[in-house]
C-alpha cells in the first residue's frame, strides 16, 4: 500500500506574511482582507500576520524574498501570501510587471523553500479585477491564503 501525504488546512500556533502591493490597492484592499479572514478563519492567530506593504507588483518578488529569510529568527514565517493586481494598458508593460513578478514569486519561495500564495491578479479589465476580487464569484486573496496554509502543513510533513 504507498503513502500518501497531503496538508491540512490549519493555521494554528503558525506565522504567516502577506505581502500586499499598493498599485490598484481599491482592488488589493479586498484581496488583502479576505486573505486574513481565511487565515483567521484556519485558527491562524490574528497577532501572527504581518502585513507588508509595497508599491507594485514589480516589487512583491524582493519584498517576499526578504520576508522569507528574514535577519532575524523571530520573523520567521511558515509561508507568504503574495496580493497585487496588474491591469492590461496599450503597451507591453502588463506583459513585463505580470510575467517578471510570477518569475521572482517562484524563485523567492524555491530559495526559501517556503510556500509563496500567488494572489496576483493579472486581468485584462478593471471589471476582471473587481470581479476576482470578491466582488462576483470568489476571492483569490482567500484562495492564496488557502494554498499556503495546506502547504505550510504540507512541507511540515515531508
Amino acid at each position: 500500500m504507498p503513502t500518501e501525504l497531503s496538508g491540512q488546512l490549519t493555521g494554528a500556533g503558525k506565522r504567516f506574511a502577506i505581502a500586499a502591493a499598493r498599485f490598484n490597492g481599491h482592488i488589493v484592499e479586498s484581496l488583502v482582507a479576505g486573505a486574513v479572514d481565511c487565515l483567521v478563519r484556519h485558527g491562524v492567530d490574528a497577532g501572527a500576520i504581518t502585513i507588508v506593504r509595497c508599491p507594485g507588483a514589480w516589487e512583491l518578488p524582493l519584498v517576499v524574498a526578504a520576508l522569507a529569510q528574514p535577519k532575524d529568527a523571530k520573523n520567521r514565517v511558515h509561508g507568504i501570501i503574495a496580493l497585487g493586481c496588474v491591469i492590461r494598458g496599450e503597451t507591453p508593460h502588463f506583459d513585463y510587471v505580470a510575467g517578471e513578478c510570477a518569475k521572482g514569486l517562484a524563485a523567492a519561495g524555491l530559495a526559501a523553500r517556503l510556500p509563496v500564495g500567488m494572489g496576483v491578479l493579472t486581468c485584462d479589465t478593471t471589471e476582471q479585477a473587481l470581479a476576482r476580487a470578491g466582488l462576483k464569484a470568489g476571492n483569490k486573496g482567500v484562495d492564496a491564503a488557502m494554498a499556503v496554509l495546506e502547504m505550510a502543513s504540507l512541507l511540515e510533513r515531508l
